[in-house]
């Protein structure tokens, strides 16, 4: 078996396992796969292409060497995730806190 084909057919494996996991654990049900564009490039992937049983590829934004899982359910909750940690980043970058000098 060539490099290429086992490096494959273990990126199967995992995105097998993420979509098992991702359904086990939501009551979505995955579509998809992301992954950065020049991931599915540097593959030999299509964006759209059909990946595994009712999963398509799509190429996004995200970091390279990685992959997620995509359903319908998810995508408000991650803006919604953003706006609260927006929130708590401003909420704290107000603070003054004291500067505390050691003893010389």
């Amino acid at each position: 078996m060539s490099t290429h084909t086992a490096n494959i057919a273990k990126l199967l494996e995992y995105f097998a396992r993420g979509v098992a996991a991702h359904d086990r654990e939501t009551d979505h049900r995955a579509w998809g796969i992301g992954m950065n564009s020049f991931d599915l490039e540097r593959l030999g992937l299509e964006e759209g292409e059909e990946i595994l049983p009712g999963i398509v590829l799509e190429a996004d934004r995200g970091v390279t060497g990685h992959f997620r899982i995509l359903c319908d359910g998810q995508h408000d909750e991650e803006e919604d995730a953003v706006v609260e940690q927006e929130e708590v980043l401003d909420a704290v970058a107000t603070e003054v806190v004291p500067r505390v000098t050691p003893p010389v």
